[in-house]
């Protein structure tokens, strides 16, 4: 039998310290034989190749974070045309940066490829939607989510965050201590601590809807003008507004059909 070890706080811990468990490890296989291995030559006859491996059949190349465009734009001459996603992994605690891939598709020979690269922290990356537009979304959730800088994106924005959001939501630095800490973190961070009672706590409730606040929300039949006191009264109110669309008619309710089926 195994020898007792206390359980107090396990959870605590980490889940797999038995020495009877191994991790499980992904096999890697040689270029050598394999589908790439003509792609490989002829890259590595032009870049630096840091590592080349297949795993769960992607051929996986780590390049130079400088050589990503011509990279690329080599492996899109090789027939790998189709860009299928990119994003960033955060070793920033073990390593003090970030693993950023890209992976591609050869739709003729049906054989994908990771092309990965290491970004230290606080460096930027060249994007590389002078090579692959789709690149462009991906360059964007990467910037938002991790807040790697992408040099001359055309328009690196947050596209999931609004635009002022403090801190990058898929760090593994990023706060998870529930709502009681989360609902003060941006005022604390932007403002400080001194502003919670001027500001106020941030709304975590998604299905809130305050019906008085005539700002934000509106109710149907009972709809004013922004800003204006709620009414009480129902209204009936007529949708197509003067000088609207031309080729619109001006639509009655009282004129309204409701279809049963299908023409």
């Amino acid at each position: 039998m195994r020898k007792y070890s206390n359980k107090k706080n396990v959870q605590l811990r980490n889940y797999y310290e038995d020495r009877f468990y191994h991790t499980p490890q992904i096999k890697k296989i040689k270029i050598e034989g394999s589908l790439f291995e003509e792609d490989f030559r002829l890259i590595s006859q032009k870049f630096n190749i840091k590592d080349s491996f297949i795993e769960l059949d992607f051929w996986v190349i780590e390049i130079e974070k400088d050589d990503n465009i011509e990279v690329l734009k080599e492996l899109k001459i090789l027939g790998y045309e189709a860009f299928i996603d990119a994003s960033a992994i955060d070793f920033v605690e073990q390593k003090q940066g970030f693993e950023v891939y890209y992976q591609l598709l050869n739709i003729e020979k049906k054989i994908r490829v990771r092309i990965k690269t290491f970004v230290a922290l606080k460096d930027k990356l060249q994007s590389v939607m002078s090579v692959f537009k789709g690149a462009n979304w991906c360059e964007r959730e990467i910037y938002d989510m991790f807040g790697i800088f992408i040099v001359n994106h055309t328009n690196l924005k947050r596209i999931l965050m609004p635009d002022d959001w403090y801190g990058h939501p898929f760090l593994k630095t990023y706060p998870l201590e529930g709502d009681e800490f989360a609902k003060w973190y941006e005022i604390d961070k932007i403002f400080g601590k001194e502003y919670r009672e001027i500001v106020g706590e941030e709304n975590r409730d998604p299905g809130f809807v305050d019906e008085k606040d005539t700002l934000n929300f509106s109710r149907i039949y009972h709809e004013v003008a922004k800003g204006d006191a709620p009414r009480k009264d129902k209204y009936l109110q007529e949708y197509q507004e003067e000088g609207g669309v031309l080729f619109v008619k001006k639509i009655k309710r009282n004129e309204a059909k409701i279809l049963d089926k299908r023409r």
